[in-house]
């Protein structure tokens, strides 16, 4: 009981700590993503798209990449600067490079901000465009290796923000789209907030909590202890050493006889335990003071003996019908094998056995309820018993039903067993009606043989016969999984 406890508390603390820690670290992430994608929806309404169209396609040319290489080869920023101030672009690039670094000097958690060409959606690199002053201007043009929150990534659909451990760190990175007066693509603006204090602190916030909570358990448990002592254990000890002195004997009065009395007021489990121990031992000494009496007056005991009779006769009225259906169940058909054994043995006798499997069942069960279910055994049942009329039906499984077929049955067999199949078809393919109403089953037949020594041949062909029409039923209309 104390292992039990303990685990529990355990389970529970833990539980609980677990709960608070990813509760608190999802709506942390959920701040921060919303912040990062706020920023970078805010910095790409502020600049030019057209602007930044223009310096993509001039960052494209080969005469720009040659520039570039020459200029990363030489750390020569004035050849990239040369090159878009005779293109009329220099001005709006330093205009838009001062505006990253305002807008990272007033927001202090943003670590990164900059502008990315997007490539193709399969595309495995893409163009950086502007960064904040204090990276190379030769880095504009710059293909790198596509983030891997981009991979696959159509470029007019950006992703949900995301948080991530690369190269950078701990880092929780948002995209927002630029587009030009025509409505196309420019580029895209990445904002990467700085998710390395956060990681920090939520680590060390972790192990306090799972700390308090082994803490919270040490002291749980001692309490607990204690009181299931108290409440639990020593009463059970109690009532254990006394139920020892119980002695039941006729005629003996509760006091005599040791029937247990403590004083136990408590309502709950362990008042329930006692009072049951109790009356227990009450009804004993009841019980064997009745007998006495019974058998002083032999009439009464008669007549009791004869309503036990009656009632025992009816279980086992009882238990000879399916409770389901009604019709034979599996221990009446285990009776009526041992008599048909018995004639086998004595000589030949005509009879067969018809196997019946319901299809279906588990899909009706699995999709409907079990409800359903046995409403739909019950129709499939009715509909064998209605073709065998003179024969015993069995419930044998929960979908499986056996006939004995016999006297002016056996002689129609086929006929019978041909309309029925008929009539299951007919039942099934009425798809207006609810499954449990589209009656289906798979049947199989086989006669008693001059060779055979045990029903269990003749069951055993029937089965087989039942399993290739459930083959033909499955093929027609597949198999549920």
């Amino acid at each position: 009981m104390h292992l039990f406890i303990i685990v529990t508390i355990l389970a529970v603390a833990f539980g609980t700590a677990s709960v608070a820690f990813y509760t608190g670290a999802n709506q942390s992430d959920e701040y921060y993503k919303r912040c990062a994608a706020d920023n970078a929806e805010n910095f790409a309404s502020f600049v030019d798209g057209d602007y930044l169209s223009e310096l993509r396609k001039a960052a494209e040319s080969d005469e720009f990449q040659q520039l570039r290489i020459k200029a990363e080869e030489e750390e020569n920023e004035e050849l990239i600067k040369d090159y878009l101030t005779r293109h009329s672009l220099w001005e709006k690039y330093s205009e838009t490079q001062e505006f990253i670094d305002t807008y990272l000097g007033n927001m202090k958690d943003i670590k990164y901000i900059y502008i990315i060409a997007l490539d193709e959606e399969n595309a495995i690199e893409d163009m950086y465009l502007i960064d904040a002053s204090d990276e190379p201007i030769y880095e504009t043009g710059y293909y790198e290796e596509r983030e891997e929150e981009l991979v696959g990534l159509d470029s007019e659909e950006l992703k949900k923000p995301t948080i991530s451990n690369g190269d950078w760190g701990w880092l929780c990175s948002a995209y927002s789209p630029v587009y030009s007066s025509d409505g196309k693509l420019s580029c895209v603006v990445g904002c990467y907030f700085d998710m390395e204090d956060v990681m920090r602190e939520r680590a060390e916030f972790k192990i306090y909590l799972f700390l308090g909570a082994l803490l919270l358990t040490v002291i749980v448990q001692i309490i607990a202890t204690l009181f299931v002592d108290r409440t639990v254990v020593k009463p059970l000890n109690l009532m254990t050493s006394e139920m020892k002195k119980f002695k039941p004997a006729e005629r003996l009065s509760y006091k005599e006889a040791g029937v247990i009395d403590l004083p136990i007021k408590a309502n709950d489990e362990i008042g329930a335990i006692y009072q049951g121990i109790r009356t227990m031992q009450i009804n004993i000494i009841n019980y064997l003071t009745d007998m006495f009496d019974l058998q002083r007056d032999k009439q009464k005991a008669e007549e009791d003996i004869e309503n036990k009779k009656k009632q025992i006769d009816l279980l086992s009225e009882e238990n000879n019908k399916d409770t389901l259906t009604g019709v034979g169940s599996k221990s009446a058909y285990a009776r009526k094998i041992s008599e048909l054994n018995k004639l086998l043995s004595q000589g030949e006798i005509l009879f067969a056995i018809v196997m019946v499997d319901v299809n279906n069942l588990k899909k009706i069960n699995d999709e409907n309820g079990h409800k359903a279910g046995d409403q739909y055994i019950l129709g499939c049942c009715r509909m064998v018993c209605n073709a065998f009329k003179h024969s015993p039906v069995f419930r044998i499984g929960g979908d499986e039903f056996v006939v004995i077929v016999e006297g002016s049955d056996y002689e129609s067999r086929y006929a019978i067993l041909e309309s029925l199949k008929k009539s299951f078809a007919e039942s099934y393919n009425q798809e207006n009606k609810d499954q449990w109403f589209r009656y289906s089953a798979s049947i199989g037949i086989s006669e008693s043989r001059a060779n055979d020594t045990t029903v269990e041949l003749i069951f055993r062909r029937a089965d087989k016969a039942m399993y290739e029409d459930k083959k033909r039923f499955k093929s027609l209309y597949g198999s549920y999984r």
